[in-house]
């Protein structure tokens, strides 16, 4: 099986974190996240087509903001709350709000 590259929390950075969040559909995918919880990546419902949606899942991953696990044939995504806050408190907290206004 495939192992997928998460960051440990020391080599989350704030420019990868804010590369993450800058992009649109990746602001999108936080927000599902963050009022549904953990989700199946096939189950975020947004219009784009699904090699898109990988690159944008990747990035996120990549960049420490989510956690991705692997079930069988689905891969499961969810935000690193802690980790995230645990480097940049608040950040999270603030992007989050400015989604919701």
């Amino acid at each position: 099986m495939r192992t997928l590259y998460h960051p440990s929390v020391n080599e989350i950075t704030l420019s990868t974190v804010l590369y993450a969040l800058s992009d649109p559909i990746r602001l999108n995918i936080i927000k599902i996240l963050d009022e549904k919880g953990e989700q199946s990546c096939s189950s975020i419902d947004i219009s784009a087509p699904k090699s898109t949606l990988s690159h944008h899942f990747k990035a996120l991953r990549e960049s420490g903001v989510v956690h991705t696990r692997i079930e069988g044939t689905q891969r499961f995504i969810s935000i690193r709350y802690d980790d995230v806050n645990l480097r940049f408190p608040g950040l999270l907290a603030a992007v989050l709000m400015g989604l919701k206004q």
